[in-house]
């Protein structure tokens, strides 16, 4: 099952880290927020990904082009720009690098990737948030309801995109960014099949989290996976020396690989 990580926005609301790089490659203990994600993926299985580019996208696929080198003992002899290897750590990762537009909005960039992942369903998430969640239980919840997605909630502090929970564990309504309380919010770790693509416009300014989303709800297609672990979106500068706290104090929650 391949695994989408939506890594092209702007992170505006982290400028003081996106003016340089795209808001995934924003570092946590050393390692760029985005490989945090990949290795949770990874721990469970899921080691194949596609990754939908847009602002700045360029810092991804240098990263990930060199990572070999970027992870190795490396003696190099310039007189003939000989290269010798000592030792590497490097993953077993199929990373597909996609430029989904620059200005394209998060239902687009999940479009633009649908001939990369075929008639399979695929797993979903963005590329800013973190969690301890149970990526196996997930699937097995998803196949489970034989709903076309499934979202992870999350009740967390503050208000994000909140959901209404019908009595089937299915979501009944789901509205973004709404002033209520008590509610679940969108986690952003989904598990989708394909017939996801029919409820999303063949347009650029298609948002994943309004129309798609919405009419996935109101026609009973889209199944809760309820998490009450850890989960903490790096939106601010804040965030991001959070977490970095967790990291380098051996708290970090998400850290589920050895």
């Amino acid at each position: 099952m391949k695994v989408v990580i939506l890594a092209g926005g702007y992170g505006t609301r982290i400028s003081e880290e996106t003016d340089t790089r795209p808001k995934p490659m924003v570092e946590i203990g050393g390692k760029p927020i985005l490989w945090h994600i990949m290795k949770i993926y990874s721990h469970y299985g899921f080691n194949e990904f596609i990754i939908c580019l847009g602002y700045k996208g360029f810092f991804i696929k240098e990263y990930f082009a060199n990572y070999f080198l970027h992870q190795s003992d490396l003696t190099i002899d310039l007189t003939d720009d000989s290269k010798l290897v000592h030792s590497n750590t490097s993953e077993n990762w199929k990373i597909t690098l996609v430029d989904t537009g620059l200005n394209t909005l998060t239902g687009g960039r999940i479009k633009r990737v649908q001939k990369y992942i075929g008639n399979e369903t695929f797993l979903l998430t963005y590329g800013d948030g973190l969690s301890n969640v149970n990526i196996e239980e997930l699937v097995k919840n998803h196949n489970k309801s034989g709903k076309k997605c499934t979202v992870t909630g999350i009740r967390p502090q503050g208000r994000f995109g909140l959901m209404q929970i019908g009595a089937n564990n299915d979501v009944v309504n789901f509205a973004e960014k709404k002033d209520e309380d008590n509610s679940l919010i969108n986690g952003g770790y989904f598990v989708c099949a394909p017939s996801i693509f029919d409820f999303i416009k063949d347009d650029d300014k298609t948002i994943w989290e309004k129309e798609p989303l919405e009419s996935l709800a109101k026609s009973g297609e889209l199944n809760l996976h309820f998490h009450a672990g850890f989960w903490r979106p790096m939106d601010s500068l804040k965030d991001k020396m959070d977490l970095n706290e967790l990291w380098n104090t051996d708290k970090a929650e998400w850290k589920i690989w050895e």
